[in-house]
């Protein structure tokens, strides 16, 4: 049981750093103009409550990497389970809760390949931070 909480917590807080990266880098995609020439209407502020959902949620996508999915290349298991919260993302929240259409196309063309990106950086630093920590 210890173990299983040990390896839950690691899973959790690498998946909560990776969250805040990409929290991070979608703020400097943003400020930086870099979505607005990929023609995506997507700027967030660093706000706190914008950090905090990102964070959270990025914890909890962490429990992924207790799956014993791709294991090895930690940087492969990394990009395989962003694909989890892209597809989320992409087909739920975009034409669900944010009535931004299927794939955020509302938001611009590039919306896929933005959030794509995102999620690559969530699952790349969760893993860095795993294989770091010797638990990839």
């Amino acid at each position: 049981m210890r173990q299983l909480l040990d390896r839950a917590a690691v899973s959790w807080a690498a998946g909560a750093l990776g969250g805040f990266a990409t929290a991070v880098a979608l703020w400097a995609a943003g400020a930086w103009h870099l979505t607005g020439h990929l023609g995506v209407s997507f700027a967030p502020s660093l706000t706190p409550a914008w950090l905090y959902s990102r964070i959270v949620w990025g914890g909890l996508w962490g429990f992924l990497f207790m799956l014993p999915i791709a294991r090895g290349r930690w940087w492969v298991r990394g990009i395989i389970l962003s694909l989890a919260p892209s597809a989320v993302q992409l087909l739920w929240v975009f034409p669900h809760e944010t009535r931004a259409g299927m794939l955020g196309l509302g938001l611009g063309m590039a919306t896929p390949v933005v959030v794509l990106a995102a999620n690559a950086v969530w699952g790349l630093t969760a893993a860095w931070l795993l294989r770091m920590l010797g638990r990839a």
